[in-house]
């Protein structure tokens, strides 16, 4: 049983062996890579989601967040679905959401926008920095620009929905359908005046027979 065990964990040390040559002779870029290949770690803010203010529209901690994650040395984009508040890590790189937000339809120009914080794990002190903060949108990505010069963060999409109308909207229709039928005073005045008078009732005098003459 002892040799047969030996054997079984001696086929084994080999495969880990080549690995760790490998991965020696490639170096730490290669390393990198790899951790950049795995899953995603997913985390949640302890600093909690502001409130909207008593603002119609879906609340911010319902919405969902669709932010893109380029790796420029090894080509690879992410699609990292997110709640405000949570945390994605990719391998050396991760993706903070605080906010996002689309237009409502009662606005002129249709945008797309979220608050991103993106934290990188530098090779040069391994530690973490914060190389961007702020708001990125989706139809003017000149407008906030990510400057690293491995990762790239974007915008995709903002999950929400907002009421067809403002608060302070005034239907044009109500507003004619009440000049359009009058008023119930109207209506009985209206009938009054169509109403035909009763005929006057004859006189007593007219009525009584006249008298014969003596």
């Amino acid at each position: 049983m002892t040799s047969a065990r030996s054997a079984a964990s001696g086929r084994w040390l080999i495969p880990i062996g080549l690995l760790t040559l490998l991965t020696a002779c490639e170096g730490p870029e290669a390393a990198q890579n790899a951790g950049d290949a795995g899953q995603e770690e997913r985390s949640r803010d302890q600093i909690p989601v502001k409130g909207d203010n008593g603002l119609p529209g879906t609340p911010m901690a319902d919405r969902v967040a669709q932010i893109g994650l380029l790796n420029k040395r090894n080509g690879i984009t992410r699609t990292l679905a997110m709640k405000p508040g949570e945390a994605l890590r990719v391998g050396n790189a991760a993706v903070r959401l605080r906010a996002c937000e689309t237009t409502a339809p009662w606005e002129m120009d249709r945008e797309t926008g979220a608050f991103v914080q993106l934290d990188v794990r530098e090779s040069r002190d391994n530690k973490w920095h914060r190389v961007f903060s702020g708001w990125l949108f989706k139809e003017r990505p000149d407008r906030n620009v990510v400057e690293h010069p491995i990762y790239d963060v974007w915008v995709i999409s903002c999950t929400m929905s907002w009421p067809e109308t403002g608060p302070d909207t005034v239907k044009v229709s109500d507003g004619r359908n009440r000049a359009a039928s009058p008023s119930p005073e109207a209506d009985n005045a209206s009938s009054a005046e169509n109403t035909p008078a009763p005929a006057p009732s004859p006189s007593p005098s007219a009525s009584a027979s006249p008298s014969k003459p003596e």
